[in-house]
């Protein structure tokens, strides 16, 4: 299966929503505490003739990028998460030296976490250090709104799949809290975990579903009709758990990373849920994705500088 080598240290890996062979990376250099950073874009190749993986384009940033989405309406668009608290959009139609086309500058510390709405395609939020969560609009220079309520960093905030104006977002406040855009304030607090919560997911078949991964190493998945106690606790992680990710195609499969440098695949409605671990990593694991676009392709990137993909089931390691 590819793998890619990034000069920089990998923070995030996400798949196109229009091009079942492209996902784009985050990389930071220095692990991300100071120095620059690069977004890579890159295509996979079935063609034995060819480079299994090669970089279509790459833009460079003056600071360590933690995050990206794909634009969800524009199959070129990018929009990248930036250590100086910016949030810059790309344009892979453009070259490089006409990128990024913006850069919108208004949380005062890291941003770490952008999502792009998949339902109303024209939004997208950003999630910072500075407590705050940010709505922006591509047609406007300024956010459209926000979200202060949280008591300390933001390290994600995910639309729902189903539902255009809910979002939810996840603290080091230990909270996960819901929101509606046309609501003035939170809709739901759910005090999900004892420990920093770094990552939280929906899942995509059932808009009530929502992940947890937290410094406590554990993942839970909670219904936020019924949010008191969890549906599942999954225990595996040795450490922190950096990133979850429900499956686009199975309603009872996720995926998480971890700074054990694992990845493991769960079926969070089975006792022995835990149904892969994948050890390829030799450095803090902290980005994984699944394709909306190709059943069971898996990409993952860590501070060991390297990019996997592969298919659920094999070995990130086989060629």
């Amino acid at each position: 299966m590819p793998i890619f080598k990034t000069p920089f240290n990998g923070y995030s890996v996400n798949f196109s929503p229009f091009y079942e062979n492209r996902l784009a990376v985050a990389t930071s250099q220095n692990f991300g505490i100071l120095g620059n950073g690069r977004v890579h874009v890159l295509d996979l190749s079935h063609d034995p003739s060819l480079p299994p993986i090669t970089e279509l384009a790459s833009f460079d940033t003056a600071d360590g990028v933690y995050d990206l989405a794909w634009s969800e309406s524009h199959d070129s668009l990018l929009v990248a998460a930036v250590a100086d608290g910016s949030v810059k959009l790309y344009d892979l139609a453009l070259p490089p030296t006409q990128n990024p086309i913006r850069s919108f500058q208004e949380h005062t510390r890291e941003t770490h976490s952008v999502d792009y709405n998949p339902v109303r395609r024209d939004s997208f939020i950003s999630a910072s250090w500075d407590d705050t969560v940010k709505l922006w609009t591509l047609d406007r220079p300024t956010s459209v709104r926000t979200f202060k309520e949280h008591a300390y960093c933001v390290y994600s905030a995910v639309w729902n799949p189903r539902h255009a104006d809910v979002f939810a977002s996840a603290s080091g406040d230990c909270t996960v809290r819901i929101w509606d855009v046309r609501e003035p304030g939170s809709t739901m607090i759910l005090a999900a975990h004892d420990a920093e919560i770094l990552t939280c997911d929906w899942n995509k078949y059932d808009e009530c579903l929502i992940a947890t991964g937290s410094v406590d190493k554990s993942i839970k998945v909670w219904d936020v009709r019924n949010y008191r106690v969890p549906i599942t606790v999954l225990n595996g992680h040795g450490y922190a758990v950096r990133k979850v990710k429900f499956s686009p195609h199975s309603r009872n499969l996720m995926v998480s990373c971890s700074y054990d440098m694992t990845v493991c695949a769960w079926d969070f409605m089975v006792e022995d849920a835990l149904v892969s671990r994948y050890d390829h990593h030799t450095e803090f694991a902290v980005g994984v994705d699944m394709s909306v676009l190709v059943e069971g392709l898996i990409a993952s990137t860590g501070w060991d500088e390297l990019v996997y993909v592969w298919q659920h089931g094999t070995d990130p390691r086989a060629h």
